[in-house]
């Protein structure tokens, strides 16, 4: 009797091993995009009974999408606010004319409008931001909305509390969202800082346990009364003044005023909404903005959910249509296959392209991955800097000083796949020229890379640097 119930056992055992294994096997051949992916955990799911379709469940589903649209859903009734009126797509001016198809991409995949009228000042480190940001929270007269992925709580952290808890004790209406992960790279935190103002604060995606550590809100974005608004890469904390003690970071951010302003502050309240559940529709929100000046721009806001890798194509797309030149300069840069096709397309095709990379990286695994795609560009012409410390964590794209992307986005698969971003395409002549000029001066700080360099690293650091490499889809 017993020899025939371990007979049972094992029939049944091998039964449901076979069983999961064709599961998970027909489960990556349907949904897997790249055929390499599908093959490779079809076999692992195949050839490694339970643990090869276990790790392909644990790690080879992407539950991304669906956990972000689940997570808004949780949030109730999508959020309805006042949208600009539905008009043909803005012309571009003559000399701007051949960026029509790269506008159209963008009309397709981003549901705001180019907007006219528009004036943007880049503001370097927390020297010439903070400021600015500070002086406008202390004008304020209706509401300040304020979101950021990291808000440290020393002192530079501290003048931004002390002034958000003025302009609230004055019955400016003062909203703060902070990512929940950001928000643990400081003690005290700025919940604790606020807490018992009258500045209302909300966590994105608080962390809890068996919570997802990815999904992190990352965009910078501040707008006062609705008029002025604030974007960029930069956070708030002491580690932006570059004047101060070590270690401390480099970064842009921008003043925006115009029309685009009502989109930021559209972004803003999709958050709340979602962080709180609370709509606030209101017209006073959305005032009206006369222009302020010559600046195209397009608010393109980005996320695991309902605007999944729109950045992305505007990027491809930009690059397609570039002519003559290309500047890229990010902090971090770990490209998919078809951003490295498209950068060696565009340098194939004779236009000159400039990557600006920080010569040491704060995350240093991160370059090490970084590191392994840097001769396939250079070997097709792709001309790529280092520069200097202080760590430089600014971010922004230049095509043939006329079109421009600014925002909290790097070129890696956490912000173009994992977070949602929050970046701004601008078709200004004057405006892509500053930019031009901020990496020129960048440049003449800076150290070329070469192949030979990249070719010269001993086997052990093309070693390290290739096992990160694995990793890329995770960093």
């Amino acid at each position: 009797m017993a020899h025939v119930l371990d007979h049972i056992f094992t029939t049944l055992l091998l039964v449901s091993l076979v069983s999961l294994a064709v599961l998970s096997a027909g489960h990556a051949l349907i949904n897997k995009r790249d055929p390499r992916s599908a093959l490779g955990w079809i076999l692992t799911c195949l050839a490694i009974p339970f643990f090869g379709p276990i790790f392909y469940w644990g790690m080879g589903v992407n539950r991304i999408y669906s956990r972000a649209k689940r997570w808004h859903m949780e949030a109730g009734p999508a959020l309805i606010l006042p949208q600009a009126a539905d008009l043909p797509p803005t012309k571009l001016p003559g000399e701007l004319s051949y960026l029509r198809e790269l506008r159209n991409l963008s009309e397709r995949v981003v549901s705001t409008r180019l907007l006219p009228g528009n004036h943007l000042v880049p503001l370097e480190n927390g020297e010439e931001a903070y400021p600015a940001m500070l002086a406008a929270i202390d004008a304020a007269q209706s509401s300040v909305h304020l979101s950021t992925y990291i808000f440290d709580g020393d002192e530079t952290g501290k003048r931004f509390i002390r002034s958000l808890t003025r302009a609230a004790n004055r019955g400016v209406e003062v909203r703060v969202i902070v990512d929940s992960l950001g928000e643990k790279y400081s003690v005290p935190t700025a919940w604790e800082l606020l807490k018992g103002s009258k500045v209302e604060f909300m966590r994105f995606l608080p962390l809890r346990p068996g919570g997802y550590l990815n999904l992190r809100n990352h965009r910078k974005i501040m707008v006062v009364d609705g008029r002025t608004g604030f974007t960029g890469g930069m956070n708030i904390g002491g580690r932006h003044m570059v004047a101060g003690p070590p270690p401390v970071v480099k970064d842009l951010h921008f003043q925006v005023t115009g029309p685009v302003v009502a989109d930021l502050q559209r972004t803003f309240l999709e958050d709340w909404h979602f962080a709180k559940g609370k709509q606030l529709t209101d017209a006073r929100y959305f005032p009206e903005i006369a222009e302020t000046g010559t600046a195209l721009v397009r608010a393109v806001s980005d996320g695991p959910d309902k605007d999944f890798r729109k950045l992305n194509w505007i990027i491809l797309g930009a690059l397609s249509c570039a002519r003559r030149t290309v500047t890229i300069v990010t902090p971090y840069f770990i490209p998919d296959r078809p951003l490295i096709s498209a950068l060696i397309t565009a340098a194939l095709r004779g236009v000159e392209i400039t990557l600006v990379l920080p010569e040491l990286n704060n995350l240093p695994f991160l370059q090490w991955a970084s590191n392994s795609y840097l001769w396939e560009l250079l070997q097709q012409g792709v001309r790529i800097y280092a520069q200097p410390a202080p760590f430089a964590h600014t971010k922004f794209m230049v095509v043939d000083r006329s079109w421009s992307l600014i925002g909290s986005a790097n070129l890696d698969p956490r912000s173009l796949r994992l977070n949602f971003e929050f970046n701004l395409e601008v078709y200004d002549l004057d405006f892509a020229a500053r930019l031009e000029d901020h990496c020129h001066a960048t440049l003449a700080l800076s150290r070329e890379l070469t192949l030979a360099e990249m070719d010269a690293r001993s086997l052990p650091v093309k070693l390290r640097d290739a096992a990160a490499k694995l990793f890329s889809p995770y960093l």
